[in-house]
């Protein structure tokens, strides 16, 4: 009996052992990856907060990992977050969102309903264009862990562009700053993401964040999180100074052999030219729809990106969007169609090239610049192959290269004529046609700002009043047809956007379904590193 108690005394001794050895490594399981390093070609985001990160899809992202949203996105679509569940009341025209309890910020405090309603009211004292809350009426808390959110009318992007993309704030913190975009405090940068934040060095454009290991979800299976200005993913991915890289196509075969494995996205991201269709003669539609006709997509892909990348719609949103209008109208590349549209608006065709009455040359003026594709800096070629391209149907051009936030401040300005531009948002939800149309919709350097055609103003602000999926899609395709009539910017191309990354590090990177918050399409979705 003494012997039979001895074994059972140790093998509950063993068992003990057992599972504290397996929780111990459970735990460690989640955090035994020391760091994951990701490559960045531009490296300056900004700093990770709602008010100071560059106002462009990588600065939202690197926010990302610090702040949390009450609902977000994986490869499947929308999962809970702060908020474990919600329902809408379209009688009385709210969102009611219950949260999850035992939420901590990153300095220990708890999060509470408190913190929503707080962080709705501020944003609307202090906006952050992320995040449009002029549809919201208010929020109140209804019971310990309840935020019910009123709107003034139905708002059908309600989800994508509040629910799942509004940083939520620390009333705590917040309460007291009266000038947001001057905060600059170490708290400023406290939220309750799965990362917090550590350093930003700006002159190198690197990024360090540590595991919150009090995150919700679980302890993050990183410890460290770094962001590397890299120039040259294939290498820093083949060296391992990397674990994940935007790349380009052509690189895409040699990982592969290296045994990276190579993601690709749908297309989410377009190439434009901004028109100032405030000035003659670009304020005339027939006009641009000669640039239309002088404009060869195809051949722009195949010069300046070796064939990689696909014809964009002239409507704007993308052919893998659910509301894509597949009769939308298109511009065949015509150059003789172009010269006959500029002699019925009067131009006269000399030798070399059209002049108008007056005798003065038809000569119009584009910038390009280095700009940033899906996260990554790209030389810019489109703008040459433009050049030609227009000039041979018989309009002078002027081509200068600027830097991308010189180009962006004159675009806000209206001091251009053409601009080579480009933006994401293509595959999230349709409100992405309103911020890139509506003159209202002044946050984005890419909005084309048109408000000429009061019907299509009109069918913008149906379309995101309207609750019932097929009678939106309607709306949506209509304005498609009205956009692409108009053409108050010229849809490019969309390019292959891929990324490769190392899978001994044991995580799974993936383009997220309607691209992370209101459409960013870049494989960064900070659930690859806590689910």
């Amino acid at each position: 009996m003494k012997l039979c108690t001895k074994m059972i005394c140790k093998s509950f001794l063993l068992l003990v052992i057992m599972v504290a050895f397996m929780g111990t490594t459970g735990h460690a399981a989640q955090t035994r990856i020391k760091e994951i390093r990701i490559a960045d070609s531009k490296g300056d985001w900004g700093y990770p907060n709602p008010y100071r990160h560059y106002p462009r899809g990588p600065g939202y992202i690197r926010m990302s990992w610090v702040f949390d949203t009450l609902v977000w996105k994986d490869d499947k679509g929308y999962i809970p977050a702060l908020a474990k569940k919600w329902t809408y009341n379209p009688k009385l025209l709210s969102f009611t969102f219950e949260l999850r309890e035992g939420v901590k910020w990153h300095d220990g405090r708890a999060f509470s309903a408190e913190d929503v309603v707080f962080t709705i009211d501020y944003f609307k004292k202090h906006p952050y264009g992320f995040v449009p809350v002029e549809s919201v009426s208010g929020a109140e808390v209804m019971g310990k862990n309840s935020v019910v959110i009123t709107l003034t009318k139905p708002y059908a992007p309600f989800l994508a562009y509040v629910g799942g993309t509004m940083p939520i704030l620390p009333r705590h913190i917040w309460q007291n700053v009266a000038d947001p975009r001057k905060y600059s405090d170490p708290k400023a940068f406290i939220g309750c993401g799965p990362y917090k934040f550590i350093d930003f060095n700006k002159a190198k454009g690197t990024y360090l964040y540590k595991a919150f290991k009090d995150y919700y979800h679980g302890i993050p299976k990183a410890e460290r999180l770094i962001y590397v200005k890299a120039g040259k993913p294939l290498m820093s991915l083949s060296t391992g100074e990397v674990d994940l890289a935007n790349i380009k196509p052509d690189m895409a075969k040699p990982l592969e052999k290296k045994g990276m494995v190579i993601i690709k996205n749908l297309r989410g991201w377009n190439k434009k030219l901004m028109i100032n269709h405030k000035k003659p003669p670009f304020n005339n539609r027939r006009f641009r729809q000669a640039l239309a006709h002088a404009i060869n997509q195809r051949e722009i892909i195949d010069k300046a990106h070796r064939g990689f990348g696909s014809r964009a719609s002239f409507g704007l949103l993308s052919p893998d969007h659910e509301f894509y209008n597949p009769n939308t109208p298109t511009y065949a590349h015509n150059p003789a169609k172009a010269r006959q549209i500029l002699e019925t608006l009067g131009y006269v065709k000399g030798s070399d090239g059209f002049y108008a009455k007056d005798g003065e040359p038809l000569k119009v003026g584009i910038m390009a610049s280095n700009i940033t594709e899906a996260g990554e800096s790209v030389a810019d070629r489109d703008g040459e192959v433009i050049k030609r391209q227009l000039e041979a149907v018989g309009i002078h051009v002027n081509l200068v290269n600027l830097e991308q936030a010189t180009t962006d401040g004159r675009v806000k300005k209206w001091d251009f004529d053409l601009a080579i531009s480009g933006h994401g948002g293509l595959l999230g939800d349709a409100r992405i046609l309103n911020r890139m149309i509506n003159p209202k919709f002044t946050g984005s350097v890419n909005s084309a700002r048109f408000g000429e055609n009061k019907q299509l103003i009109r069918l913008l602000r149906l379309q995101i009043a309207e609750m019932d999926t097929a009678k939106r899609k309607a709306l949506v395709y209509k304005i498609q047809e009205i956009y692409a009539d108009e053409l108050p910017a010229i849809s490019l191309y969309y390019p292959t956007s891929m990324a490769a990354y190392n899978p001994k590090k044991g995580i799974r990177w993936y383009y997220t379904k309607g691209g992370i918050s209101l459409g960013i399409p870049i494989a960064q979705n900070k659930m690859s590193l806590v689910r």
